[in-house]
């Protein structure tokens, strides 16, 4: 019998998270495979994002467990955490407008594992994302809505991080360039590196999700693979009104 080991990459237990009074996230538990693809979906304002946040050290009250390859990463600071090898790719993109795509390339790799590895990722993104190739020496703020999301991704992966915390990367993008960046994202995947997104329409992420889990009101209230998600009539009532 041959015996296949998983390697427990990403490990939440019991996570609470508040801004000030307002208690955000309750006793939610989720993990990561390595190699994975888990999408996270669920309705606006429902605390998707604030768990991404929450794991990459980027919300200042969260109690529980967040282990990473083993290790406790709660309460580390964010750079710490980048160190370690995870990163969050948020959906406001945050680039640097009146600098170049290059420029927003290289800040990228501003942590002390990225500097070592600048020229191999800088290649390695380009030839993900030819169209910043092009767009190297002009300024963020001239860039269409798809080329920016690629950019903020791009920037990301110039973190040499391992796993990725991608926060709606298609948000306001038309359909041909939503296939794009999935099949980007599917790519990064193949290449070695594990991924938790955010995201909130089902067909888009069927082809490329390992599992999914669902959050409402704070909590998580689906966990299966896409399978499930898609036979689920509840999910279906909640995301494509069926």
């Amino acid at each position: 019998m041959n015996v296949i080991w998983v390697s427990l990459m990403l490990n939440v237990s019991n996570l609470n998270t508040y801004y000030g009074e307002s208690h955000v996230l309750l006793d939610v538990s989720i993990y990561v495979n390595q190699g994975e693809v888990v999408v996270m979906l669920g309705p606006n304002g429902h605390g998707k994002s604030t768990l991404l946040k929450s794991i990459c050290g980027l919300v200042e009250k969260v109690t529980g467990t967040i282990t990473y390859q083993g290790e406790d990463i709660n309460g580390l600071v964010t750079e710490k955490i980048v160190n370690r090898g995870v990163i969050y790719i948020s959906e406001n993109r945050e680039l640097f407008p009146y600098m170049t795509v290059l420029e927003n390339l290289k800040l990228g790799a501003y942590s002390k594992n990225a500097r070592a590895h600048e020229k191999e990722n800088l290649e390695r993104v380009f030839a993900l994302f030819p169209r910043l190739v092009e767009r190297q020496k002009q300024s963020a703020s001239t860039m269409s809505g798809g080329e920016a999301r690629m950019l903020a991704v791009a920037r990301g992966l110039m973190s040499n991080a391992d796993f990725l915390c991608i926060d709606e990367p298609s948000l306001g993008l038309q359909p041909s360039l939503r296939h794009e960046i999935f099949s980007t994202i599917k790519q990064i995947n193949e290449q070695g590196k594990t991924v938790l997104l955010v995201e909130q329409n089902i067909p888009q992420i069927a082809e490329l999700a390992d599992r999914i889990y669902v959050m409402e009101e704070g909590q998580i209230s689906f966990e299966g693979d896409k399978d499930e998600a898609l036979g689920n009539d509840h999910l279906k009532e909640i995301f494509l009104g069926m």
